[in-house]
């Protein structure tokens, strides 16, 4: 199947100059959907402990490989939205300042994870979740994404991880 068949570009979103990669069509066509996540799971070994997901959309494919894989998940928030005792990471943006968080008893030491998200872009957000993740002496076996956007180069930021993505631009 060629998953780039399912991805919409939409031209100057969120802003002039940018082209969105739409993942829309590829979420509604259950084959496509089914695949991609057949793909993913591919690459979860017996050893993971848990599937990380950034929100929002890694909330979409995180949770369907945790299930498919049989392993828990893990969810990472925009700062403010969990409700329990949390960590954090402030990264910078290309437009100002971003916090993300997680439970603070979400991952103990040696845990190894999954992160599990539908872009990797410029790599800042992943660095910053990897960060948290590693702060709690858990391990970042892989990340595996739907879309890299190579001309962008976030493996450059990422150097040192084992990254997989199903499409390339």
């Amino acid at each position: 199947m060629e998953l780039k068949d399912y991805i919409r570009d939409i031209p100057n979103f969120p802003k002039e100059g940018i082209i969105f990669k739409d993942i829309t069509p590829l979420l509604k066509d259950k084959e496509a959907f089914r695949y991609t996540i057949e793909e993913m799971s591919k690459y979860i070994k017996d050893d993971i402990r848990y599937i990380i997901g950034p929100e929002s959309r890694g909330f979409i494919f995180g949770p369907a490989v945790a299930f498919n894989v049989n392993k828990g998940f893990i969810p990472i928030r925009k700062k403010g939205k969990l409700p329990y005792k949390t960590i954090s990471k402030t990264y910078s943006l290309e437009y100002g300042e971003a916090t993300l968080e997680m439970h603070i008893d979400a991952i103990e030491k040696g845990d190894k994870v999954v992160i599990i998200d539908d872009v990797l872009a410029t790599g800042g957000t992943m660095k910053a979740i990897i960060e948290m993740i590693e702060s709690q002496g858990a391990i970042v076996d892989k990340v595996i994404v739907l879309i890299e956007l190579l001309f962008l180069n976030p493996r450059e930021l990422l150097k040192g991880y084992d990254i997989v993505s199903l499409i390339q631009y």
